[in-house]
């Protein structure tokens, strides 16, 4: 039975980061010819198909990583599959994981839900098998709708920031006991800060409730860095930031291509 306080979501990718350090130490000990051959074997494992997914090689920046993968698959058995292709490389040996995040590609549907709960319940009784039936025909075509944004592949952008965040649940404010309406209100208010940033920053949101410590993860992409913290900065300020955001910690650094995994390795900073 669909909950009327519940937004509804919709689901895309099945979203694995995996954060490491480099063992320079050891790499130090390969000349260019060998480091190539591991970053060439590494690359070739991960490959996918566009409509099976993708994964994506960020450089990071600071002491919590040097590298993260970001794996985009249809399920989490592909995305254990590219785990283990990952961990079976020679690439592996030179790498400590550090972090790693769990979740799927999500869109919130606050508006959506509301709207489908008033124009159905005029129709039907709400929880009755017919509501039930007509509720879950009508996300299937607004799933349609928005495909494309649930299936989107690594963005094109230099720079990418990943970062983890719950809605809080404390004493004083708690996101999960405001009404349906307030929420919305906040969300819509939310939202409107991100419209401003259009063609400046493409934002991926995954929801991890039950999938890792933090209820969403955050992925933003941008080919200007200073965009993250004008938009981010700015955001603190609505509502639903303000009472309600708790972060976890920030990632930041250089997407590259693939191809760039082995100048990587040999000390230059790859390109994308």
């Amino acid at each position: 039975m669909h909950n009327p306080l519940v937004p509804e979501t919709l689901e895309g990718w099945s979203l694995l980061h995996l954060m490491y350090r480099v063992r320079w130490d050891r790499v130090r000990g390969l000349d260019a010819s060998d480091l190539q051959r591991i970053a060439d074997e590494a690359v070739t494992a991960l490959e996918v198909p566009a409509d099976e997914g993708a994964t994506g090689y960020v450089q990071v920046l600071g002491h919590k990583a040097d590298l993260m993968l970001m794996f985009l698959r249809r399920g989490f058995e592909p995305l254990a599959a590219a785990q283990l292709r990952c961990s079976r490389t020679a690439l592996h040996e030179l790498l400590e994981p550090t972090v790693s995040y769990v979740s799927i590609v999500e869109l919130g549907m606050y508006e959506m839900t509301a709207k489908i709960h008033e124009q159905l319940g005029a129709k039907f009784t709400p929880g009755s098998e017919e509501f039930e039936r007509a509720f879950d025909a009508e996300m299937e075509t607004q799933r349609g709708r928005v495909m494309g944004r649930l299936f989107l592949g690594v963005p094109a952008s230099r720079y990418v920031c990943f970062y983890p965040m719950n809605k809080r649940r404390g004493e004083t404010h708690n996101w999960y006991s405001e009404s349906f309406e307030r929420r919305a209100l906040m969300m819509r208010e939310h939202g409107m800060i991100g419209r401003h940033y259009t063609g400046k920053v493409t934002q991926v949101i995954s929801g991890s409730i039950g999938y890792d410590d933090w209820e969403w993860g955050v992925d933003l992409f941008a080919q200007d860095p200073l965009v993250f913290k004008k938009l981010i900065y700015e955001m603190r300020f609505d509502e639903a930031s303000a009472k309600f955001a708790e972060f976890g910690p920030f990632y930041t650094g250089l997407q590259f291509a693939p191809a760039q995994l082995g100048a990587y390795l040999s000390g230059t900073v790859p390109s994308l």
